[in-house]
């Protein structure tokens, strides 16, 4: 078949396949057969792999694909994405209105109330009707580049519908990523089936979806997204926020249908009021309904504020309380390790679904309520599928009440419970607890820490989740044959896999003790008390007036790092560690002749060259000292892009500041 017939026929099916996406996915409307569409699906997908040169971004094909990410880039917003005001009640609303009249000087407005949706603010960038990419809100400046978590939502269209008449430059649109009911209902029963903690709800899970690292499991989470208007426009003029609410419609994007221009703010009351009842009916969260002028050039005029546009503010709806009984309450562990209390309920009706369950937070919430076992309690629910409880019905009380007693011992492994002084949590220090075993994995295997390539979340999901690893120090245990078999896996990638495990047992011993997850701890602290002790057997010993008394470890992380080496499950994992030929100690390394030889210097900002760990690395590379804060003592200050406060302090007490390329040429 000739080169131009096969074009040809790429792009008929895949206008085909865009046209049934669309009909699926935003109109519900299918107009085939799965098997059907599997077919066209399979077809275009043979044709691309005999003609990998005719594969294009924006066919459908390329939705999922490629290999886990380390990371997600930050890119810039076109225009800022600014978050709303709230109100709660109509008054408050009909003070909004007062406003946007008197700012006008007009005497009606009209405004278009649509649902709020709890979910995750996402901005698509469109360049003449392709999608170039996808990013979260962030700072509402800059945010994380999510394009191909985004891509797996099949809703989002790669390319405008063919039908549309019109086609802007550039677009920059805005919409809402959620997880409908069902979805959210489906993960968390997995995740209870598997021991892991559930998430809090809809809006927790899909933020937490789109920054999972493999798109693939991103896709398994089957988020969806609603549009809900544009943030820039460059090529096409739009009068009203309605007419472009339609014509994303037209575009293929899929737009919540319930919303509604209303010529003024008592019939935007009234509407509000309507859904407040009505949200149960949904199978998605809302939490309110947002008001927005409908004319688009009074908008412009109103303007916004550092955070907020003046011509937008959205209603929340009053949380819903309901009374039931504390039947038993309960623990769970976090896969940080803090224990968390759990009131089990008599089910009761509340929000739209039956909730048997609230949380408690902690036990000096416990105390605070003083709640028992067998009380009336009073529980609200106020975008959180679990509930918590406000108040007890102390009136309600029969005297069979029982008081709740806190436990010892972790309730996942049995090992002893520890609170630190000033700190609410109790939590489990054992770095083996199942309960917390894939987080602490994941920390260890990390960048900063051991850095070992291709140890990723679905790859720990499932060393653990097989039994392959019951801690951290099991990774040195794994041989190719253990792993080839996973998910993903083929015999040269398990074989990287392995070497780049091998690879690790050499790391600098900083990089160890950051790894093994000790609270408080982090990469510079790690690199002071590497270079303090020497060793991990050297720091095991040490007692905590010996801590204490090394700069910049203060009590709590002290008593944190005693309490870890204290641990009998931590030590024995500490002694797989050596066993299995990880690097424990290290000779003194500190250059003293360096070029910063004893000098104190702090990084703050963004290096265009450098992460903060490398720069901070280059420091006590020439002799220095990498320090968290500024003083009279500071040597010099780094300054990259968008410093903070470090740089005011710097200058208030009279710091030399010196920029990235001075900093350059000083450790080359």
């Amino acid at each position: 078949m000739a080169t131009r017939d096969i074009r040809k026929q790429i792009g008929d099916l895949r206008d085909k396949i865009r046209r049934h996406d669309h009909l699926y996915y935003v109109l519900n409307k299918p107009a085939i057969s799965d098997h059907e569409y599997d077919g066209l699906y399979k077809e275009l997908k043979d044709l691309e792999s005999e003609h990998p040169e005719l594969i294009t971004p924006d066919s459908p094909t390329q939705r999922v694909g490629g290999e886990p990410v380390k990371g997600f880039s930050v890119v810039r917003h076109i225009a800022p994405m600014l978050s709303m005001d709230n109100t709660y009640s109509s008054e408050e609303i009909r003070e909004f209105d007062k406003r946007v009249k008197k700012n006008l000087k007009a005497d009606s407005v009209g405004y278009v109330v649509e649902l709020k949706f709890d979910g995750v603010s996402i901005s698509l960038l469109y360049e003449n009707g392709i999608w170039v990419r996808g990013a979260t809100r962030g700072d509402g400046v800059e945010g994380d580049d999510v394009s191909n978590n985004l891509k797996t939502i099949r809703s989002i269209p790669l390319k405008f519908a063919g039908e549309t008449k019109k086609v802007p430059r550039s677009l920059e649109v805005r919409g809402e990523v959620y997880m409908n009911t069902r979805s959210f209902e489906k993960i968390n029963r997995e995740k209870e089936r598997n021991g892991e903690e559930p998430f809090a709800n809809p809006r927790n899970a899909a933020a937490g979806s789109l920054k999972l690292l493999d798109p693939k499991m991103v896709a398994g989470r089957h988020l969806e997204i609603y549009i809900y208007g544009i943030g820039h426009c460059e090529g096409m003029e739009f009068k009203e926020h309605v007419e472009v609410l339609e014509y994303l419609k037209s575009a293929g994007f899929r737009v919540n249908p319930h919303f509604k221009l209303c010529r003024g703010i008592e019939e935007v009351i009234e509407y509000c009021d309507s859904w407040e009842s009505r949200r149960d009916k949904l199978d998605f969260e809302i939490d309110g309904m947002v008001v927005k002028v409908n004319d688009l050039a009074a908008r412009e005029r109103l303007g916004a504020t550092s955070k907020s546009p003046r011509w937008a503010i959205a209603y929340k709806f009053p949380a819903e309380r309901a009374m039931t009984e504390v039947e038993d309450i309960i623990v769970q562990v976090g896969r940080t390790g803090a224990i968390t209390p759990v009131a089990l309920l008599k089910p009761v009706h509340l929000s739209g679904s039956t909730v048997s369950r609230a949380t408690l937070h902690n036990f000096d919430e416990i105390a605070r309520l003083d709640v028992k076992i067998g009380d009336k309690v009073y529980v609200e629910k106020s975008g959180e599928i679990i509930p918590k409880v406000l108040s007890v019905a102390k009136d309600k009380r029969t005297g069979k009440e029982r008081y709740f007693r806190i436990p010892a011992k972790c309730p996942a492994c049995g090992s002893k419970l520890i609170q630190i002084p000033e700190e609410v949590a109790i939590r489990c220090e054992n770095v083996g607890c199942p309960a917390q075993i894939k987080e602490t994995v994941l920390h260890f295997a990390s960048r900063d820490a051991m850095d070992i390539e291709g140890m990723g979340t679905a790859i720990v999901d499932q060393l653990v989740d097989k039994g392959l690893i019951k801690d951290y120090a099991d990774i040195y245990y794994l041989e190719v044959e253990s792993v080839r078999n996973l998910e993903r896996m083929a015999e040269k990638s398990a074989a990287n896999l392995i070497a780049g495990i091998t690879k690790s047992r050499e790391n600098e011993l900083h990089r160890l003790i950051y790894a093994l997850g000790i609270r408080h701890v982090g990469e510079h602290s790690a690199w002071l008390l590497a270079d303090n002790f020497n060793s991990v057997q050297r720091l095991a010993d040490a007692g905590l007036e010996e801590l204490v008394s090394i700069h910049e470890i203060g009590q709590v992380m002290a008593e944190s790092i005693y309490n870890f080496f204290r641990s009998k499950e931590n030590l024995k994992i500490l002694k797989k560690l050596k066993d299995a030929g990880v690097r424990m100690a290290q000779a003194k390394t500190k250059e003293t002749h360096g070029k910063l030889s004893g000098k104190s210097v702090v990084i703050t900002g963004t290096l265009k060259s450098f992460s903060r760990s490398q720069a901070e690395d280059l420091v006590r590379k020439a002799g220095g000292n990498p320090s968290s804060s500024v003083s009279k003592n500071t040597a010099f200050l780094v300054c990259g892009e968008e410093a903070g406060s470090k740089l005011d302090k710097a200058k208030a007490l009279g710091v030399k500041v010196i920029g990235e390329e001075e900093f350059k040429k000083m450790v080359r």
